[in-house]
């Protein structure tokens, strides 16, 4: 059943946030948790990321144009290399999949030390890993409301697919989601 990409719905500032009371620290002794509540606000509130991201890029691109054009196609090619990599060795599908984060950081390491070769450290860090830094902080601080939940299940199920969806699918992040939502279907179901 295959679907067109849908965006998410730019949120409401008062919802994206909200101040400190919808706001906690991630249980690092819980990974799982943790990674779930990432992976449900990298869903639901993918469009304002997207815009905050794009907000940071057009400032260093207006102030550094050829720094960033370099920094974000480094980036991109590192990142599609890495995933092909991913889907064609075993060994680093399965680093992937058990460590996403690490994944996250070689790739930005990788990056990073390509662009030291051409010079543009500081556009990787202000252009690029500023805004991926942004976007994580409030991924692993801001709590999930019961529509935030609701969206992940419908992306989850495959009723809906997004931009984020398809990331988190090259990362390896939503197979694992999928597989306890149909679970909790097919229980339903038998009841």
């Amino acid at each position: 059943m295959a679907h067109s990409m849908e965006l998410a719905p730019l949120r409401p500032w008062d919802d994206f946030f909200p101040g400190t009371d919808r706001f906690a620290k991630p249980d690092f002794r819980d990974l799982t948790k943790w990674n779930n509540r990432m992976i449900s606000n990298l869903l639901y509130y993918q469009t304002n990321y997207f815009a905050v991201a794009i907000v940071v890029f057009i400032i260093v691109g207006f102030l550094n144009p050829f720094g960033m054009f370099l920094g974000g196609a480094v980036v991109s090619l590192v990142f599609m290399g890495s995933v092909w990599a991913g889907e064609n060795k075993t060994i680093i599908k399965n680093f992937k999949k058990k460590n996403p984060t690490l994944f996250m950081a070689a790739v930005l390491g990788t990056s990073y030390f390509l662009l030291s070769l051409c010079g543009g450290v500081m556009v990787f860090i202000f252009g690029i890993t500023f805004p991926l830094l942004l976007i994580l902080i409030h991924g692993s601080l801001r709590l999930r409301n019961m529509k935030n939940r609701m969206e992940n299940k419908i992306e989850g199920v495959g009723l809906k697919k997004s931009p984020m969806g398809v990331i988190l699918d090259l990362l390896d992040q939503q197979e694992e989601k999928m597989n306890k939502i149909q679970d909790f279907i097919e229980g339903k179901l038998k009841d």
